[in-house]
């Protein structure tokens, strides 16, 4: 089965380097370097692994970059070959105009309509919207995995599709 991997903010920052931000993620389930490394290599090994950089991680992981004490160009050098990667659709991303219908009018009144409830349930905006991505590539048939240290976050990964058995 096709899969996604969808790159959070916390992850990003991680795997970017970004200063004072070297770690993420609960105590019993914590998130370096070394760890994302080893996670996106063994995906990529796969060769059925797509990555998938949501708007609101590139959004975020550009603030977090720009407001470091050090390191802002060259990380954000970093950040800024991903995001072009991302629009060239190079393997192993995934082509970011894909996400583009989730930007439409009447997907921004749906994420209107329903963030207050999920404000509420204390999920930020740009975690709506990486839920929305990861709904969206679910929905397109792919197996789908939030890559991120927060637990609150991960609870709305997509459940695995079941695959339906082809007729010989």
């Amino acid at each position: 089965m096709k899969r996604v991997l969808i790159l959070d903010t916390s992850i990003l920052c991680v795997w970017l380097e970004v200063p004072n931000m070297k770690q993420c993620g609960a105590d019993n389930d914590r998130w370096d370097k070394p760890r994302i490394d080893a996670k996106i290599n063994a995906e990529l090994q796969n060769q059925q692994t797509t990555l998938v950089l949501p708007l609101a991680s590139i959004i975020e992981t550009g603030n977090h970059i720009a407001k470091a004490p050090h390191s802002n160009y060259e990380r954000a050098g970093a950040l800024a070959e991903l995001i072009r990667k991302s629009a060239d659709a190079q393997t192993p991303w995934a082509a970011f105009s894909e996400q583009s219908t989730l930007w439409s009018q009447e997907q921004l009144k749906a994420l209107a309509n329903s963030w207050p409830i999920l404000a509420a349930q204390k999920l930020s905006l740009g975690d709506v919207t990486i839920k929305d991505v990861a709904e969206f590539y679910a929905n397109s048939g792919y197996s789908v995995e939030i890559l991120t240290g927060d637990n609150g976050l991960k609870a709305y990964e997509p459940i695995v599709p079941i695959e339906k058995p082809r007729r010989r």
